[in-house]
């Protein structure tokens, strides 16, 4: 079963961005992007998933399709949206699956006791409090934004090369062969209209974030590429190896990097699965 409307013709799927795909059936699931990607991000696993749940795969707020983000951005922000797309799709809880700022997000739901189960691939915002590299992090993110709005008009002729697909794609993925070149390209406009980075970026430099482990009480898989550039094993998993969830299973993938439903969507449905239909 799809909800998601009417297909949109190839030619111009990555110039349209919407703020959810709902599809397939079976017990609840909701997938959460991370920072400047959208929905779409998922689509290399989406029809494995499917098979086993109702899937809701959404745009975040101030994202690119998604939702505005409204008045001063808090942590409270993006699970707000998370959770009010949930109720309309008539979800009380679902199967969260999150990478990156997602990842993140989605132990928010847990907190808020909405998830059934969590799989966080490489969440953000597990940093020590005085590890200078998450500041070095977030300017980069800045750093690249800017590059990303220069390269989006051009982003039909970056991805209709090898060597533009994998330029485009280093920092995310180890594997990057078998992605299409549309949906590459999608990505790279949905980065550059990205409307959340200047306030996000406020706060995380200011470490606003935090998890409360006793109201985390769902299963909860992490799982991490060693291959991940933009948040490196160990330092950037610390806070939740010590002490936002110690109780976690914890997988590493060897030779992944940052974004594994890209990198290598069989495997990493297989581990979302192998938790979500135990």
């Amino acid at each position: 079963m799809n909800r998601a409307g009417p297909a949109v013709p190839a030619t111009e799927a990555n110039r349209t961005f919407t703020p959810f795909h709902r599809g397939g059936s079976g017990p609840p699931m909701v997938l959460i992007h991370g920072f400047t990607d959208t929905w779409r991000g998922w689509e290399p696993v989406l029809p494995e998933l499917e098979r086993h749940h109702d899937v809701l795969a959404v745009t975040q707020a101030g994202h690119a399709g998604g939702p505005a983000a409204e008045g001063p951005l808090t942590q409270a922000t993006l699970p707000d949206a998370i959770e009010a797309a949930m109720d309309r799709a008539g979800f009380r809880s679902a199967h969260i699956v999150g990478n990156s700022l997602g990842g993140f997000v989605s132990l928010q739901m847990a907190e808020r006791g909405r998830a059934d189960s969590v799989v966080a691939l490489a969440p953000a915002g597990g940093w020590r409090i005085d590890d200078e590299r998450f500041a070095r992090a977030t300017d980069f993110f800045r750093t690249m934004r800017k590059l990303v709005i220069r390269a989006a008009p051009y982003a039909d002729a970056i991805a209709s090369t090898p060597e533009g697909r994998r330029r485009s794609t280093l920092m995310v993925t180890e594997n990057y062969e078998h992605l299409p070149p549309e949906l590459i390209a999608h990505q790279i406009r949905g980065a550059a209209g990205c409307r959340l980075d200047p306030g996000l970026f406020g706060l995380a430099r200011k470490q606003d974030w935090g998890l409360d482990p006793d109201r985390i009480e769902c299963p909860v898989r992490l799982a991490w590429g060693t291959a991940d550039k933009v948040l490196p094993l160990p330092e950037a998993a610390v806070r939740f190896r010590e002490e936002w969830v110690p109780q976690a299973e914890w997988i590493e993938l060897d030779g992944v990097g940052h974004a594994p439903q890209l990198d290598v969507p069989r495997e990493t449905a297989e581990l979302i699965l192998d938790l979500t239909t135990a």
